[in-house]
């Protein structure tokens, strides 16, 4: 795998010819990273589970002006596995020393689904260099309000990464909101997956068994942007209603969507998030580290 590569030819398809990606390596880990360019600090992007880098590049283009920087977690996209098993908290300090080597000493976070749980980490565990937070369909981990047993049950097989027609079948089900009524945008939506690894998958769900952050919310001292929609199968929204609700300096906006509104409401989300970063930034105390 090259160290240094150009963006992939469905990114520059569409048009994101600006956004330059490269493989790092950190430690004994190697990262697939890519860099939109932009004002600092920089968005950080964590995206959910089994999914590539490039599902993010809608986003990176809304945020048009604003350097966002998305990236492949061990063994999904255009990363390899990692060579042994690691918990959230060692996912977070792998991503913290990208983003060091980014030459970055402040970020802001956004996390969706799974992602959310590592956006969680990181402002806990590095409060001093996360300035902003962005939650998106997400909850506090082994303590969220559940969701369907049946979905929770598909999203467990990475199946739907690389049969189409499965995941054209399930999407309505698992991902609820516009799908169920649209099914047609799924193939929108998943335009340029790629399917992970089995390791890569499963050693995303062994990173945050038993994980919570319930315990630790009311710590965090970032400005915080909570995001749901309220038909979603997976992380039901009452979730969304509790990380508001712990989360001292948290404001909550709900949409008429699914587990996936970050993708199908990009067009009223973009300018919020713009917003929201650009708010400038009231003077917090930091206690050190939050998580346990």
């Amino acid at each position: 795998m090259p160290l240094d590569s150009p963006v992939s030819a469905e990114a520059a398809a569409d048009g994101a010819s600006d956004i330059s990606t490269r493989t790092l390596q950190i430690g004994h880990q190697h990262l697939r990273v890519a860099v939109r360019p932009g004002t600092a600090p920089p968005l950080l992007l964590c995206n959910g589970l089994g999914a590539n880098l490039e599902m993010l590049v809608p986003l990176m283009r809304a945020l048009d002006g604003i350097e966002t920087i998305a990236f492949d977690v061990p063994g999904t996209g255009g990363s390899p596995p990692s060579p042994e098993p690691m918990r959230l908290r060692g996912v977070a300090q792998l991503v913290a020393m990208l983003v060091a080597r980014l030459g970055h000493r402040q970020i802001d976070v956004l996390g969706v689904s799974w992602g959310g749980l590592l956006a969680q980490q990181l402002a806990g565990q590095y409060p001093q260099q996360v300035r902003r937070l962005v939650l998106a369909s997400t909850g506090p981990g082994v303590n969220s309000v559940p969701g369907n047993l049946g979905t929770l049950l598909q999203l467990a097989n990475p199946r739907r990464w690389h049969d189409a027609a499965y995941l054209q079948q399930i999407a309505p089900q698992i991902y609820g909101g516009v799908f169920r009524s649209e099914p047609e945008r799924v193939r929108e939506a998943f335009n340029g997956a790629r399917q992970p690894s089995f390791l890569g998958y499963y050693g995303q769900i062994v990173a945050v068994m038993g994980w919570s952050s319930l315990d630790w919310l009311h710590r965090l001292p970032q400005p915080t942007l909570v995001l749901a929609g309220i038909d979603d199968p997976l992380v039901p929204v009452s979730n969304a209603h509790l990380l508001a609700e712990r989360i001292p300096n948290a404001r909550l906006r709900l949409f008429d969507d699914g587990h996936l509104v970050l993708m199908t409401k990009l067009d009223e989300i973009a300018p919020l998030l713009r917003e929201f970063l650009r708010e400038p930034a009231a003077p917090t105390a930091h206690d050190g580290e939050v998580s346990r």
